[in-house]
């Protein structure tokens, strides 16, 4: 008998529920957290031979005293514009690549979750490379660039398609894995905690699953986060530092020691976990009720005996 599917590959089967569910769960989760992608940014990419910030306390303490609480949610912008593409992107490519792979097995959760991690990046490096020069820009009438637009323009007038894309190749690195983990690690624990549609606690499992998906995402390849972010801001204020990823890993491992790697990542963590376990848990519940029993792919039922009593079917767990 074959593997029962995940609740979430029972909710939406099929690409257009997936990127239009995930394109409209893009909403609270990213304006409330992004104070903490703030923190992690400046933390990553700070020298520790003229250290500016001694702790991600005293990182918020300095950013409200020298720029106000706006400066938490500088670079705002570019992952406003870009996360709706992103999470429909991620949601439908790893459902289909799901159905193509033609069976729900944990290799195949992977495969799927790093197809996903591996096709949004053309929308994620640009987005995520604006959102680092806007946090790490002078404030006031010093700053270089006036928004998320404005900062890729100026890039691609300077460095061309080459420059917008910059840390493309460690981006890359970071997503491909860490989708695989992400998809994977929801799954696993979805069928562990016996996540049902009938289920009066449904929604607090998810969260749990989803929250505790994006902590074991972030974890994964983190360390590569760090050399992508220090990539994208090399030359922002002076000259360029690094010739690639692994100049950057030797010369940040060489000053600093294997701790430069975790900079930064108490933050990651903080924000992590609320913002998944709304992601998931709002795209699995709205595909969930809005489909009901039609979002039944062929092959989940059990089959039925031949004398089977006439009566409503019953589902097949999706327990591990």
């Amino acid at each position: 008998m074959g593997r029962a599917s995940g609740l979430l590959e029972r909710a939406s089967p099929g690409y257009p529920e997936r990127w239009a569910t995930g394109a409209g769960c893009s909403g609270p989760g990213l304006p409330t957290f992004h104070w903490a992608l703030s923190f992690q940014v400046r933390l990553q990419v700070q020298s520790m031979e003229k250290p500016q910030y001694q702790g991600t306390l005293h990182c918020f303490q300095s950013i409200i005293r020298q720029e106000s609480v706006l400066g938490l949610y500088k670079g705002l912008g570019s992952p406003l514009m870009g996360l709706t593409f992103i999470n429909a992107l991620v949601f439908g490519v790893q459902g289909n690549t799901l159905r193509a792979l033609g069976r729900d097995s944990p290799l195949n959760q992977f495969l799927a979750g790093a197809a996903a991690g591996a096709i949004q990046c053309v929308i994620c490096c640009p987005m995520e490379l604006a959102k680092t020069r806007l946090q790490l820009q002078d404030a006031g009438p010093a700053r270089t660039y006036r928004g998320s637009l404005d900062c890729l323009a100026q890039i691609y007038r300077q460095e061309g398609l080459r420059g917008v894309n910059r840390g493309m190749a460690s981006t890359l690195l970071r997503e491909t894995p860490s989708f695989g983990v992400y998809f994977l690690a929801y799954d696993v624990l979805t069928r562990a905690l016996g996540c049902e549609p009938e289920d009066r606690l449904l929604v607090p499992k998810l969260l749990l699953a989803g929250g505790t998906s994006g902590i074991l995402s972030w974890l994964s390849t983190y360390p590569v986060d760090v050399v992508k972010s220090r990539l994208q801001a090399d030359g922002l204020r002076g000259a360029p530092r690094y010739r690639g990823i692994l100049d950057c890993v030797r010369q940040s491992y060489r000053a600093e020691g294997w701790r430069v790697f975790t900079r930064g990542l108490a933050s990651t963590l903080l924000r992590a976990f609320p913002v998944n376990a709304a992601t998931f848990a709002t795209v699995t519940v709205v595909l969930t009720y809005a489909r009901g029993e039609e979002a039944r792919p062929e092959g989940d039922a059990l089959p039925a005996a031949p004398a089977a009593p006439a009566g409503p079917a019953l589902a097949q767990p999706s327990s591990l």
